[in-house]
């Protein structure tokens, strides 16, 4: 089989529906399968998951008891999977004509190449920022607090983002935002799968340095495009109020997790 694609689903059901639309629609010139895991949703997901089952013979379903995470269902996915890659989908994207192929594509022709992302664009059809240098230890604290505004703030910020880049080139990159990442099997045999640590964020980070300290490539392609509908939970609230969120908390969690195994010591992964 040619391709895994792997959506989790954590009470998206209007967005989830949208995507597997739009896959459907497209029709990828491939063989693939479409693995949904979906997180113990409240919103009416699993059954809308059960009734399309039998309507979509690609499609398999994994209905967890409890929200696992991200790195975790995606692992539970992964490992149910046959493809000879994996494509990490979030159900807020959709696809668009030939996007999964060229993807695949891309990767056929470099084998060197471990993950490859495309050029993600909003709705209105601007560009989204989907790659990204490594963040350094003070990243997350200019981000979400109120130091994002003074202009040294600004410009180590667009250094992460790579503002410098004008996102219309293919090019080599530190890491790629997990919400769409094509990987090479090959590749998760030899580094492993996402570490199961973070519940949610920096495990794309986390997979894609993994990635480039065993020798692998990744790479931003935006020959292929997708269309991403973003909405920075942990991004809504800064200072004082973001305390009192638990998406803020979990994105402090991981951001810790992340920087105590990157700085402080050496993981063999």
């Amino acid at each position: 089989m040619d391709l895994s694609i792997i959506i989790v689903n954590y009470n998206q059901k209007n967005l989830l529906k949208q995507s597997l639309k739009g896959i459907d629609l497209v029709k990828p010139k491939l063989d693939y399968e479409i693995i949904v895991v979906d997180n113990n949703s409240a919103d009416s997901s699993p059954d809308f998951l059960r009734q399309l089952k039998n309507k979509n013979e690609k499609l398999k379903i994994i209905l967890n008891n409890k929200n696992l995470g991200f790195a975790k269902a995606n692992n539970l996915g992964i490992k149910n999977s046959l493809g000879k890659y994996i494509l990490i989908l979030n159900p807020d994207i959709v696809v668009l004509e030939n996007s999964i192929e060229k993807l695949y594509q891309f990767m056929e022709e470099n084998e060197k190449v471990g993950i490859c992302g495309p050029k993600l664009i909003n709705p209105d059809k601007s560009i989204q920022p989907s790659c990204f240098r490594f963040p350094k230890w003070y990243t997350p604290i200019l981000r979400r607090t109120f130091v994002r505004k003074f202009s040294w703030a600004k410009k180590k910020i667009n250094e992460y983002l790579m503002a410098d880049f004008n996102h219309l080139e293919k090019k080599e990159v530190d890491w790629l935002l997990g919400a769409c990442l094509m990987i090479r099997r090959k590749t998760l045999d030899e580094i492993g799968f996402f570490d199961e640590r973070f519940f949610l964020y920096f495990e794309d980070v986390d997979l894609c340095r993994r990635a480039k300290n065993a020798g692998w490539k990744i790479f931003y392609f935006p020959d292929s495009c997708m269309v991403h509908y973003y909405q920075r939970a942990s991004a809504d609230q800064e200072g004082i109020f973001a305390l009192f969120s638990k998406i803020t908390w979990i994105h402090i969690l991981s951001a810790i997790k992340y920087f105590l195994k990157w700085k402080f010591y050496k993981p063999k992964n």
